[in-house]
C-alpha cells in the first residue's frame, strides 16, 4: 500500500508535542486535547520507562492514552467512506479493529523519536457536537506547520477523527488509497493488505525482543 508514511508522519506530530500557549481563549476541545498530549509528554518523559527494558510497558502506557484522545471507529469508518455501508456488522468490526492496529502501531514506532518540537494552539471552532482545533508547530528550523484536529463530541469528552497538516487530511488521504484498492481489485483484498501490514509488524516487534535477549 503507498503512501502509508503520511499516516505515520501525522500521527507521530499528534504526539511528540509539547503544548504552549494563552489557555484564556482555549474552549473544551482544545483543553481536551492538550490534557492528553500532556500525558504522553509525561509518560515519554518518565526515566523509568524510558530504559529499553521497559519499551513494551512504555508503549502500551502511550496506546492507552491514545484510546482517550482519537476516536478510531469514527476515523476508520470516513476513511473507508461509501464502503463502508455495504460491510456487515462483522466486517466493520474487523476493518475497525485493523485499521486501529495499524494506526497505533505506525505511530508508537515514531513516537519516540520527540524532539520537544512546540505546539502552538489557536483557539477551536465549535458547532454543536463537532469542532476544529487550530494549531501551529514551531520546528527546529525556524517553520510553522498548520495541523487542525477534527473533534467530535462522545459524551463528556472531545475526540479526534481526523487530523490535516497544511490542509491535507489523513481521513481523506486513507479514503483515497482504500477507495482505488477496493475498486480495482476488492473490499477483501484491502482487508488482506491491512492483514499482512499487521504481520509485519508483529514480526518487527518479535525480532527486537529477540535481539534484546
Amino acid at each position: 500500500m503507498r503512501q502509508w508514511g503520511y499516516g505515520v508522519m501525522v500521527l507521530s506530530l499528534v504526539f511528540a508535542l509539547s503544548g504552549v500557549g494563552d489557555p484564556a481563549w482555549a474552549g473544551a476541545p482544545t483543553e481536551h486535547l492538550r490534557l492528553q498530549v500532556e500525558r504522553v509528554i509525561k509518560t515519554l518523559d518518565d526515566p523509568e520507562l524510558k530504559k529499553e527494558s521497559r519499551a513494551r510497558e512504555r508503549r502500551q502506557a502511550v496506546r492507552k492514552i491514545a484510546d482517550d484522545i482519537f476516536d478510531f471507529t469514527e476515523t476508520a469508518k470516513r476513511s473507508l467512506g461509501r464502503h463502508w455501508a455495504n460491510r456487515s456488522a462483522a466486517e466493520r468490526e474487523e476493518f475497525v479493529r485493523l485499521f486501529t492496529d495499524l494506526l497505533e502501531r505506525s505511530y508508537l514506532s515514531k513516537i519516540e523519536t520527540y524532539g520537544g518540537e512546540k505546539v502552538h494552539y489557536g483557539g477551536d471552532a465549535v458547532d454543536g457536537d463537532v469542532a476544529t482545533v487550530k494549531t501551529r508547530i514551531a520546528t527546529k528550523g525556524g517553520t510553522e506547520i498548520p495541523i487542525d484536529y477534527k473533534m467530535l463530541k462522545r459524551g463528556d469528552r472531545w475526540l479526534v477523527y481526523d487530523v490535516a497538516i497544511e490542509g491535507v487530511s489523513l481521513v481523506a488521504n486513507y479514503r483515497t488509497q482504500f477507495n482505488k484498492i477496493i475498486q480495482t481489485s476488492s473490499y477483501q483484498e484491502l482487508v488482506k493488505k491491512l492483514k499482512t501490514k499487521q504481520e509485519e509488524f508483529l514480526e518487527d516487534e518479535k525480532q527486537k525482543r529477540t535481539s534484546l535477549r
